[in-house]
């Protein structure tokens, strides 16, 4: 039995060149920005329309092990929490929404509000033909 619904919200990618990234995403996907986090023109963080959290870290410089964090909606945190931890994950110092999976993936589970908002965002096929 399903203790919560989620959908991935966003993925957090470590990136070099920050300002790189979001003019790629902007101009071949359409993909805008959402939120800023610090100066607009040269932002720590940059989340798109579309579930991309960019992280600026100028000194990252690795081939893999950029994905930062899986971003989850959830119906009901306490809930999806309290599943969690019967998985034996690592409570991280940002919170207890901050989750360390024993293979070192890290998730970030957030109260989606309205709930509800989740099954609707659940239904939408993105295959679909309009």
């Amino acid at each position: 039995m399903t203790a919560a619904t989620a959908y991935l919200e966003h993925t957090a990618i470590t990136v070099r060149d920050i300002g790189w990234h979001i003019r790629f995403f902007a101009e071949v996907f359409g993909m805008g920005c959402r939120e800023v986090d610090g100066d607009p023109a040269a932002p720590r963080q940059y989340w798109t329309v579309g579930g991309i959290q960019l992280i600026h870290d100028p000194d990252h410089n690795a081939p893999e092990g950029r994905l930062a964090h899986l971003g989850l909606m959830c119906e009901n945190l306490d809930a999806a929490l309290a599943a969690a931890h019967r998985f034996n994950v690592i409570e991280l110092p940002k919170g207890r929404n901050w989750l360390q999976l024993p293979d070192g993936l890290r998730l970030e589970l957030m109260q989606a509000a309205p709930a509800a908002s989740v099954a609707q965002a659940l239904a939408i096929d993105p295959r679909a033909e309009a």
